[in-house]
């Protein structure tokens, strides 16, 4: 299940996207069209930083904006980014299964599937398709 955290970290991304022009947006204009509190606001756009995904200025004029396009921000990475991995089990959420019963495993190929599904899905996606 997507949390909030996810579900208001693209809510962030698109008001930038929708209102940055070039320029840096206080947290508090976001946080006012967004209906969303401040202090919860810090905690997010904190992780979209560390993540890449956002650059950030204090003081006077600071802000937040985009680091990219919204075209070259797939919203699985938002996603990922505030949730970790969007696997379905646990044998999934690394970059090799190394799970035991990997042989054995009747149920692995549904899994994989759905997996494959989800990324395709949330990866296929951009920012820019939720602000057009």
């Amino acid at each position: 299940m997507i949390s909030t955290k996810g579900r208001y970290a693209i809510r962030v991304m698109m008001d930038l996207a929708v209102n940055e022009k070039d320029n840096y947006i206080p947290l508090k204009d976001i946080a006012a069209r967004q209906g969303i509190s401040k202090k919860y606001l810090e905690i997010l756009v904190k992780d979209l930083v560390a993540g890449g995904l956002l650059t950030g200025v204090s003081g006077k004029g600071g802000g937040y904006k985009l680091c990219r396009k919204p075209e070259e921000y797939p919203i699985g990475e938002i996603l990922e980014t505030m949730e970790g991995t969007l696997s379905p089990v646990a044998c999934l959420t690394g970059k090799i299964n190394d799970c035991p019963r990997k042989q054995s495993c009747h149920t692995l190929p549904m899994w994989e599937e759905y997996d494959r599904m989800v990324h395709d899905f949330f990866y296929g996606k951009k920012l820019s398709d939720l602000i057009s």
